[in-house]
């Protein structure tokens, strides 16, 4: 099989096609973004790349079987101005139906984002298909929704693996995981480990679970949130600088009943003496939630009177104290975790450059789900 992918990436597409068993004799790769290809060439060598799409021809390539491509959607997405065919970035879709008329494959799959029906109507016309929409959050730890245009036969929907944010946090970032959960907006009701534990709940859980606001942070709501590792990751963007790494609440707390009703959350301690956090902790650093989340204010402060020691590790991977809750921000590793790309697969870059092509990225199982159904 021979294969074209457009806006190719780090090659998401080369990585389903692998592990699926997909033999592939010609791999091309029209990308332009040097460090997306300085790490599809470190994995997959034998990949042929052409560049700038706008200078690919059909005709000069050998007889294509696959045509693959997630062209920009910074002009189609609800998350953005939404300029959509108007957008340079966006017009980059009828690059696409070009090289689809040239090339002429046995299959197609396109991949893009959320948009007015009016605009996905538009794509669906040149395609001769319609999109089918699968979220990522099925077969991974990521709320991500996405449209897919194919003429592969027989996609239905994912099975859900019920994958939840612990799932895929690295392990020295959390331990005891058969005892830990974390406050959600039901904490008041009284914790219960339980409720989460079985499969069949873990499956119900198919969106992001807020769980704090990072005040110590200057920029827009979305970029504060502070979410629970017992839900799902928000989508993942381009993350370039500017805080905007999706958050995760650190460690796992403990809740009980005061004698006045009230309930507070006690950082758990593990049995090596360190809180689950990225710092490391003294054990008397225990820290109390003043109030559950809510509408009343308050915060954590250490029953000392002292606050748990902040690492001086990479900015990327530095825990934080708000008013509201210790929390950090997901590391590249997370995030190759949460597009269930392998891990590592982007070492070799800047941290900015791994976060940037994720966000970029596809979802691997998601492309793999697709194109199994190959004949």
């Amino acid at each position: 099989m021979n294969v074209l992918s457009l806006f190719d990436g780090m090659s998401c597409g080369q990585i389903a096609l692998d592990q699926l068993g997909i033999p592939v004799n010609k791999y091309y790769a029209a990308e332009i973004d040097k460090y997306a290809i300085e790490i599809s060439k470190k994995n997959y060598p034998n990949t042929i790349y052409l560049g700038d799409v706008t200078k690919v021809k059909g005709d000069d390539l050998e007889k294509i079987d696959l045509l693959l491509g997630g062209s920009p959607c910074q002009g189609f997405s609800f998350a953005g101005k939404q300029l959509n065919f108007d957008d340079p970035r966006s017009a980059l879709f009828f690059e696409y139906v070009r090289l689809l008329k040239e090339c002429n494959p046995k299959y197609f799959l396109l991949e893009n984002v959320r948009m007015k029906q009016e605009y996905q109507d538009v794509i669906s016309e040149h395609l001769g298909v319609k999109p089918v929409i699968i979220n990522s959050a099925l077969v991974s730890a990521q709320n991500r929704i996405r449209l897919y245009w194919t003429n592969i036969p027989n996609i239905t929907q994912p099975e859900d693996k019920g994958i939840v944010l612990k799932d895929v946090l690295e392990d020295e970032f959390e331990s005891d995981r058969n005892k830990s959960y974390c406050i959600d907006a039901n904490y008041y009701k009284g914790a219960n480990w339980e409720q989460y534990k079985s499969k069949a709940r873990r499956q119900l859980v198919t969106k992001p679970i807020q769980v704090g606001v990072a005040d110590d942070i200057k920029g827009y709501d979305c970029i504060k949130r502070v979410y629970s590792p017992e839900g799902k990751s928000p989508t993942l963007t381009t993350m370039e600088g500017g805080h905007r790494q999706p958050k995760v609440s650190c460690g796992a707390f403990r809740g009980r009943y005061e004698e006045d009703g009230s309930t507070k959350q006690q950082l758990e301690i593990r049995k090596d003496d360190k809180t689950n956090t990225l710092t490391s902790v003294q054990k008397d650093n225990v820290v109390i939630l003043q109030k559950p989340r809510g509408n009343n204010k308050g915060g954590y402060k250490a029953e000392d009177g002292k606050t748990p020691t902040l690492t001086s590790n990479s900015w990327e991977q530095n825990n934080f104290l708000t008013d509201k809750m210790y929390y950090r921000k997901l590391t590249p590793l997370e995030c190759e975790r949460l597009q269930t790309v392998p891990d590592s697969y982007t070492e070799g870059v800047s941290n900015t450059q791994r976060y940037k092509m994720l966000g970029n990225g596809w979802t691997v199982e998601v492309i793999k789900h697709v194109l199994q159904n190959i004949a």
